[in-house]
């Protein structure tokens, strides 16, 4: 019977790491589509959305099955719980590489005309926080989803330089309203999928020590 139940707890794990693969793709993803263009990769990230999606649904049903008929205690049940927390969190950061990558789109016909250049630095920052929290899961590393948790300062700074620049453009008409507009929309999505990041990170924490901020964000998201 153990050794089934351990099975299961593999099974587990290794559908995190399918759905992580495939959110860390999206996020990838949509963030050359904006910056670089290419149908091909806002495509891909359409693709992988339905696949987020029915994988957040297996998952959470292997958790309830698990709590269910063998009753997990300590460890295991953090590490369960946890997984039930965070592929909400990771089905959230794959909407919004879909979101963005929809805008990219505009960008692909010819209707983006404000300068995006200034959205490298934030969709690095924030690609690499979710690259990091994601091994933070599968090493079962603290000290790096900790350095994640510390990485979310940043992206906010990015956040709001980049809205009052943008704000700026738009008093002065150095940009128009409608594409900055969907670029403020841009913006406020990258520094989402960097609380949720964090979430990620603090749930990985709790995981292994029982130990819990309040996350930012699980259920909380204005857009």
């Amino acid at each position: 019977m153990r050794e089934y139940y351990d099975l299961q707890l593999e099974e587990l794990n290794n559908r995190m790491i399918e759905m992580s693969a495939l959110v860390e793709s999206s996020v990838s993803n949509g963030t050359k589509a904006l910056l670089e263009g290419g149908e091909d990769k806002i495509k891909q990230v359409e693709k992988s959305e339905a696949l987020i999606n029915r994988k957040e649904k297996d998952i959470e049903s292997l958790c309830v099955r698990l709590i269910m008929h063998n009753q997990p205690v300590a460890g295991d049940l953090r590490f369960i719980s946890a997984v039930l927390k965070m592929v909400t969190d990771l089905e959230r950061i794959g909407d919004y590489a879909d979101d963005i990558a929809e805008i990219a789109a505009y960008r692909e016909a010819g209707r983006l005309s404000v300068e995006i250049g200034g959205f490298s630095a934030l969709a690095e920052a924030t690609v690499d926080m979710v690259n990091k929290g994601i091994v933070a899961f599968v090493n079962r590393d603290i000290n790096l989803a900790k350095k994640v948790i510390d990485m979310g300062d940043k992206v906010d700074t990015l956040f709001v330089e980049i809205r009052e620049r943008l704000a700026d453009g738009v008093k002065s008409g150095e940009y128009s309203s409608e594409p900055a507009l969907d670029l403020v929309l841009v913006d406020k999505y990258f520094e989402r999928i960097g609380d949720h990041a964090v979430n990620i990170a603090e749930w990985v924490i709790y995981s292994l020590t029982g130990e819990l901020e309040e996350p930012d964000c699980n259920g909380g998201d204005m857009l």
